[in-house]
């Protein structure tokens, strides 16, 4: 880790001639710095490892270890912060200068120039130190917000889903269970699954556009905003057909008026348990896949607009027969947009062959089957965009 830069600045002075290390000793202290004489430099080397030295002056001939191999030798250490290399030379020669900053040196300095020289090297290497000092110490300061930031999220996305049913249950006759896989630690996908009356079923998914905390927080409100009352009071009219369509059309009355450009693709639906008669609404969402007894599948809707981009849009009512021993495999685009490692979709007819795959499977697995083949398929990469399955299964 860096760590704040105290007065006075320790510099080590790696010197074999002693007259010439008293010299830069008394000058160095002259300047208002802490010298460290070494020697040679494999004193200067070790003296390096057990100080706070961050500015190292050596001379380019000494016995052991020159000043190019010490150059060479610190910059191979992982001391947790940058040592600036002044190198004295007796030579002018470019070969000599190009060895040493191949080395690693960061300037020279040539013996018997006047003290304004190397006072000029030393204040410059300082600016550098406290430069880089700082910056990092805003770096910690952002990690330690970054981390603070994560911590949150992870907080958020374990609230969020707690109010993601887990669906692995059997509700008026039929068999549900749902699979979510989110792309990044918060998500913007939402569904549900509740008894309506003793014979209707409310199902709804929904996906929000977009990513991250902005997705999240409108599913969240989205999910709040469906509440088993409120779906039934708007879905069921009486003893007429079920509209899941004005659930829609309410919603995105509700969502068109913000002044800011949110919107989500939804499918819902109203299932009669008794007759098998289904009747939904489908505003962009996927078409999902109704599997027949038989093994049979077929898309079922579409299409229709999102819900929250057009205020007064008409949303249409649908309806099918949903056969026992029949399934409805619901799931978001995640699902068929997912590529592989050639940037390959899987693609809606690749799923509709897996689902037809699912027939004699367990409802309860069906979810997690379709978001198993998908991780096989990214070559266990996380998918680019929140994964949501749900299954159902009228016995």
């Amino acid at each position: 880790m860096w760590f704040v830069v105290t007065c006075p600045l320790e510099i080590i002075v790696a010197e074999d001639n002693i007259i010439q290390r008293t010299y830069l000793t008394r000058l160095i202290e002259k300047l208002g710095y802490t010298p460290i004489p070494a020697a040679d430099g494999k004193e200067a080397l070790e003296v390096l490892q057990t100080s706070r030295a961050q500015i190292i002056i050596s001379d380019y001939q000494m016995p052991h270890i020159n000043g190019i191999e010490l150059t060479r030798k610190v910059r191979e250490l992982d001391l947790g912060h940058y040592v600036h290399i002044i190198l004295i030379t007796g030579s002018e020669t470019d070969d000599i200068r190009a060895e040493a900053l191949e080395a690693g040196a960061d300037d020279f300095l040539s013996k018997g120039r006047d003290p304004v020289a190397l006072r000029a090297r030393i204040r410059a290497a300082t600016r550098l130190i406290n430069h880089a000092t700082e910056l990092a110490e805003q770096h910690r300061i952002l990690k330690e917000a970054n981390d603070r930031i994560n911590e949150d999220l992870k907080a958020a996305a374990n609230a969020q889903r707690q109010l993601l049913p887990d669906i692995h249950k059997d509700i008026l006759g039929v068999q549900i269970a749902s699979a979510f896989v989110p792309s990044a630690v918060v998500s913007g996908d939402m569904f549900g699954c509740f008894e309506l009356n003793e014979t209707k079923l409310g199902f709804y998914a929904v996906d929000v556009s977009g990513h991250g905390i902005h997705a999240s927080l409108l599913s969240v409100a989205i999910g709040h905003l469906i509440t088993p009352e409120y779906f039934s009071n708007t879905v069921i009219k009486g003893n007429g057909p079920a509209d899941p369509a004005a659930l829609v059309e309410d919603l995105n009355n509700r969502f068109s008026v913000s002044e800011n450009d949110d919107y989500f693709t939804m499918f819902c639906g109203v299932l009669d348990c008794e007759t098998g008669e289904l009747d939904f609404c489908q505003a962009a969402y996927p078409s999902p896949f109704y599997v027949a007894p038989d093994g049979h599948s077929a898309p079922v809707g579409d299409g229709g607009f999102p819900v929250g981009m057009f205020l007064g849009v008409e949303y249409e009512n649908n309806q099918m027969t949903f056969e026992k021993g029949g399934s409805l495999l619901i799931y978001s685009d995640a699902a068929p947009e997912a590529e592989n490692a050639e940037a390959v979709s899987y693609g809606t007819e690749r799923l509709q062959r897996l689902v037809e795959q699912c027939k004699d499977v367990p409802t309860d697995d069906m979810p997690d089957m379709v978001a198993n083949v998908l991780k096989k398929w990214r070559a266990g990469q996380a998918l680019e965009d929140d994964l949501t399955v749900v299954a159902l299964k009228r016995t």
